[in-house]
């Protein structure tokens, strides 16, 4: 259990991996314009392919499920296969977007990665999922949440481009958590006040003692065990974590956008994807201008505004309740210009 343990509290800070096929993507790939991004959609149809690579490293794998196969006997792959669609569809019904790059991209995905491998990842042009150890982490595929994250990353490789480090790569950590959360709440036709607002729900074996990877609505409580030890995500700016780790504390001061996110979506009340979440959406595509691939939380709060206004308007409820959001964990203050 201690080996385990020890690797589990890796991947739960960290993934090499994905971290440096980000910055090469970002490196590569322009962001596309918001003119490009909406679709008709009826012409929009998600296209599968799920691979499984036999507990080796190797990618792609063989292919085991295309679009237009029946469901088999293999529940990562069946899995993977309905979180590529769900992810699929929250992009397109909600925000016009169609698939990560916003042109259509087929959806790929692997699984069975590595051998007792605790940890899921974009690599930049498919998802890859781990089946975890069996003693800190089940199957990667699991989580709805978990998914919707990672090829969330896409969506950001393809528009803002967020630099995977400090305050940009906590936001490119916290927009990730924000959509893996609205993919589930969408499958689940679920409204903001009855969501869990946790990342990764249900991917901790029983022997842990935790609900999940993160909790958007309260940082710092999503698990407490005797091995893995607390969640250490700060809630708001009084207790952000200044550091070299995690690229500068990525998966760590996440917490702190999460949080502004799900407290302004919860006092809004209905579907979190059609307010708060369609100006999260269209700040990081750029719809009202575009963002600063190394933006500060400051930045970014300062952006959601203004795409909320331009959006909903100067008076409405919306603005008001994400204004309030980003004052309550300490990003802006009753000072900052509205």
């Amino acid at each position: 259990m201690a080996k385990a343990a020890e690797a589990a509290r890796r991947s739960l800070l960290a993934d090499p991996p994905l971290r440096e096929e980000r910055e090469r993507a970002s490196d590569r790939t322009p962001a596309t314009p918001p003119s490009a991004l909406a679709v008709p959609g009826a012409a929009a149809a998600v296209d599968r392919t799920v691979f499984d690579a036999g507990n080796t490293e190797t990618l792609p794998g063989r292919v085991v499920r295309r679009e237009t196969d029946a469901p088999v006997d293999d529940v990562a792959v069946n899995e993977a296969f309905d979180g590529l669609g769900a992810t699929h569809a929250l992009l397109l019904e909600a925000f016009g977007r169609d698939s990560v790059d916003g042109k259509g991209l087929p959806l790929l995905a692997t699984v069975h990665y590595g051998r007792d491998y605790d940890n899921a990842f974009w690599d930049g042009e498919r998802m890859v999922f781990g089946d975890g150890d069996g003693e800190v982490f089940g199957r990667f595929t699991a989580s709805l949440s978990v998914i919707g994250h990672e090829l969330t990353h896409g969506v950001t490789q393809y528009t803002a481009g967020l630099v995977y480090e400090g305050q940009s790569g906590a936001l490119n950590e916290s927009f990730s958590d924000v959509m893996g959360a609205l993919v589930e709440q969408h499958q689940l036709g679920q409204r903001a006040d009855a969501a869990s607002w946790l990342i990764g729900e249900g991917l901790f074996t029983d022997a842990v003692e935790g609900r999940a990877l993160r909790s958007m609505i309260a940082p710092g409580t999503a698990y407490d065990d005797d091995v893995l030890g607390k969640d250490p995500q700060p809630a708001d700016m009084a207790g952000y974590i200044d550091t070299r780790d995690d690229n500068g504390g990525v998966h760590l001061n996440s917490g702190i956008p999460n949080r502004a996110f799900a407290l302004a979506a919860t006092e809004l009340g209905g579907f979190a994807w059609e307010g708060v979440g369609q100006v999260w959406y269209d700040t990081v595509v750029g719809v009202t201008e575009p963002l600063d691939p190394r933006a500060t939380f400051a930045q970014f709060a300062d952006a959601t505004v203004g795409a909320a206004r331009a959006r909903f308007g100067a008076e409405s409820a919306e603005l008001s309740a994400i204004e309030r959001a980003w004052r309550t964990v300490g990003v802006r203050s009753d000072d900052t210009p509205g």
